[in-house]
């Protein structure tokens, strides 16, 4: 409350930082090897809105490979905030055949002996309380329809046995959550109103 400068998460960052950053701060990944693949609406493409024409709508394409992203260092920077080592991240966005939404596939190696309770438990700790963030039931994965024109954030994971790494898919709305939505909460908070004036209430439970 009373702050003047508020710096709201890119949409991407957004998506990325509240997939791995509960399981970081419980030291239950590696931090040196997180991977986030970003299926993107193409409006998240922001002033360029040619993608949003003609083929923009027709293909799916990846953009600022090879670590070039700009909000690489944004999510390196939330996350450093939590976890006991510095942070090593691989993010490719995709843009797909979508106007709004972001789908983030986030995989990480998980530290010896830890089980889907364990990363449960730490989600539950970070998220029980928010009203815009729902951790989904075991087995069950989100989907940008369902998110869309919300300012929620869907969280589901599983485990890879094989490779022995957790696979964190999140969706949000660029739009909302990534952008308008969290402008308000921000907004909100700093003026000491409701979190949740003037934010869009759908799909809350």
């Amino acid at each position: 409350m009373g702050q003047k400068r508020i710096a709201v998460p890119g949409c991407n960052a957004t998506a990325i930082t509240l997939a791995f950053a509960p399981l970081l701060e419980a030291n239950l990944i590696e931090p040196k090897d997180l991977v986030s693949t970003l299926s993107v609406g193409t409006s998240g493409a922001g002033a360029n809105a040619s993608v949003n024409q003609g083929e923009g709508l027709q293909s799916a394409y990846p953009y600022q490979v090879g670590g070039v992203h700009r909000h690489i260092p944004e999510v390196a920077q939330n996350l450093n905030r939590v976890s006991s080592e510095t942070v090593t991240l691989t993010f490719t966005p995709v843009l797909v055949p979508m106007f709004r939404g972001i789908l983030a596939v986030n995989t990480a190696k998980l530290v010896p002996g830890v089980g889907k309770e364990d990363l449960r438990s730490a989600f539950e700790a970070a998220y029980g309380s928010e009203k815009y963030i729902q951790l989904l039931p075991e087995g069950s994965f989100p989907d940008t329809k369902e998110v869309e024109n919300t300012n929620l954030v869907l969280i589901g994971f599983a485990i890879d046995q094989a490779s022995n790494r957790v696979v964190v898919i999140s969706a949000i709305d660029n739009l909302v959550k990534g952008t308008a939505g969290a402008a308000l909460q921000s907004m909100n908070l700093a003026l000491g109103l409701e979190e949740n004036l003037g934010v869009p209430q759908m799909g809350i439970k």
